[in-house]
C-alpha cells in the first residue's frame, strides 16, 4: 500500500462508494445456504476496511442495506443481516487502530425502520466515535439516494426556505451525506448484467468515476483494491468541464 501511496503523488479518490454485491449468489453458487453468503461478505468487508486506512482514503461510503433489500428479504434473513451488521461494527469498534486512526463510524438511511434494539446498538456505535475526526466510514443502511432526496426536499419546504435561496448548497446541506464530500470513485461488485449503481448516494455521485466488476462481494480482495485504485489514477476527471 505504500507503494500504491507514493506512486498516487497525492491523487488518491478522496471519498469511495463501495456497492457490495453478490452475497447471495456467491453462496447459490456453491450450494450453501444464503446466510453463509452474508457471513463470506462480512468477513470480507473486515479485512477490506483495514486496507482503505492503510490507503489513508478519508471518507469511504458502504452501502450495506438497501431499502428494497429490506422490502424483499425474509425476516429471519434480515434478522441475521442485522446481527452481522452490529458483530461487524463491533469488531470494527474494537479495533485499536480505530481510535489511534481517529475513524468515526457514521450510519445514514432510515434507521427508524431496523429493529429498536439493532437502532439502539448502531447509535451506541456511532456515539463512541463522534468526537474522531481524521477518517470517516459512512454505512447506508436501509438506504434509498430517491428517497434520501425527497426527504431533504421535504425539510427544506418545512422549514420555509425561499425558492431563491434554494442552490445545490443548500440542498446538500439538508442530504444526509451533508458531512461527506461528494464521491469521487465507485465501486461495485456483482455486476454480472450490465452496471447500475441502484440509488446508491445518487446527489454525490453525479462526477464520480464507477468501476464494475462481475465477482461477487465475498471474492473481492487486496490485489482487486490495488488494480481498481491504479485503474483510477490512470483516468482523466473533467468534474463536468
Amino acid at each position: 500500500m505504500e507503494i500504491l501511496k507514493r506512486e498516487a503523488k497525492g491523487n488518491l479518490p478522496n471519498h469511495i462508494g463501495l456497492i457490495l454485491d453478490g452475497n447471495r449468489r456467491w453462496a447459490k453458487k456453491r450450494n450453501l445456504h444464503i446466510n453463509l453468503g452474508h457471513l463470506a461478505g462480512y468477513e470480507t468487508l473486515k479485512r477490506v476496511l483495514f486496507y482503505f486506512l492503510e490507503l489513508e482514503i478519508k471518507y469511504l461510503s458502504i452501502y450495506s442495506l438497501s431499502e428494497e433489500n429490506v422490502k424483499k428479504r425474509s425476516k429471519e434473513e434480515l434478522n441475521y443481516i442485522y446481527g452481522l451488521m452490529v458483530k461487524a461494527f463491533e469488531e470494527v469498534i474494537n479495533e485499536p487502530k480505530i481510535k489511534e486512526e481517529k475513524v468515526r463510524i457514521n450510519f445514514i438511511g432510515k434507521i427508524e425502520l431496523v429493529p429498536p434494539e439493532i437502532r439502539e446498538k448502531l447509535n451506541h456505535l456511532s456515539e463512541l466515535t463522534k468526537d474522531h475526526d481524521r477518517y470517516l466510514i459512512n454505512f447506508c443502511v436501509v438506504y434509498d439516494g430517491q428517497e434520501e432526496i425527497v426527504q431533504a426536499v421535504k425539510q427544506i419546504l418545512k422549514d420555509k426556505i425561499p425558492p431563491e435561496k434554494i442552490d445545490k448548497k443548500l440542498i446538500k446541506s439538508y442530504l444526509y451525506t451533508k458531512d461527506f464530500p461528494e464521491l469521487d470513485y465507485l465501486i461495485r461488485t456483482g455486476m454480472e448484467d450490465g452496471a447500475r449503481i441502484s440509488g446508491f448516494l445518487l446527489w454525490d455521485a453525479s462526477y464520480a468515476e464507477f468501476k464494475f466488476h462481475k465477482e461477487f462481494w465475498p471474492d473481492y480482495n487486496k490485489n482487486m483494491l490495488i488494480e481498481d485504485i491504479k485503474d483510477y489514477l490512470n483516468r482523466k476527471r473533467r468534474l463536468g468541464k
